[in-house]
């Protein structure tokens, strides 16, 4: 082998063990989350918003949302807590337009459009609220069967959305999978009670209706 040829061979042979190692590192150095009873997986719980159009013309849309903290604790002393990230939820994205059964197509300069007036500060105004929240939240076993046949929790709290706070009572429901409990559940609010005009435009012609039905698919920590 000639000499260039060698020294070619080393410096390749030595780039793949540095990054190697650094790849191994970096393995080595990523931080585990440790769950805690009643933790919230964040990475795949998710909260869903039907918005319904109030006639004929506009569209109904669905919007997804993250948590960016929480705990549910089941028929414990302690309050459970959600924390939903504003700045994260996000119009009309397939999961979300699945989840409510909407199929009607909507363009992508709409759904842009449809993003921009949601966070901006004419309704969510996520800049001056980047948080809503489910305080002193409670989740108790109601003794009955759910439409879907599991057992049915009522979780029950103070919803507080763009710096207004409602007492909210949502029925859920519950299933263990993957070693998770898998809660389901969804109440409706009116924007007009927590500050918020729906959107509207054309004089009234295109708009949205007052009432939104909030969904939330939470994956939990069992904490028994």
């Amino acid at each position: 082998m000639c000499q260039v040829c060698k020294v070619v061979r080393f410096f390749l042979i030595a780039s793949l063990f540095i990054a190697s190692t650094k790849m191994h590192g970096q393995e080595a150095g990523a931080k585990k989350v440790e769950y805690q009873p009643g933790d919230l997986n964040l990475d795949v719980s998710r909260v869903y918003i039907f918005v319904d159009k109030t006639n004929n013309l506009g569209h109904s849309h669905g919007v997804e949302g993250k948590l960016k903290a929480g705990q549910v604790l089941t028929d414990s002393q302690s309050p459970s807590k959600l924390v939903f990230d504003m700045r994260s939820f996000v119009a009309d994205t397939e999961t979300a337009r699945k989840v409510f059964g909407i199929d009607a197509s909507i363009d992508t300069a709409t759904v842009k459009k449809v993003n921009q007036n949601m966070l901006g500060k004419e309704i969510l105004d996520v800049q001056g609220f980047p948080e809503a929240s489910l305080d002193k939240a409670s989740l108790r076993k109601t003794g009955k069967q759910s439409a879907k046949g599991l057992d049915e929790y009522q979780l029950e709290g103070d919803f507080t959305l763009h710096g207004v706070s409602r007492h909210v009572v949502i029925p859920c429901d519950m299933e263990i999978k993957d070693g998770w409990h898998h809660l389901r559940g969804r109440f409706t609010i009116r924007q007009t009670d927590f500050g918020i005009k729906p959107y509207s435009k054309a004089f009234g012609a295109v708009g949205i209706k007052d009432e939104l039905v909030i969904m939330g698919d939470l994956w939990v920590v069992p904490s028994k």
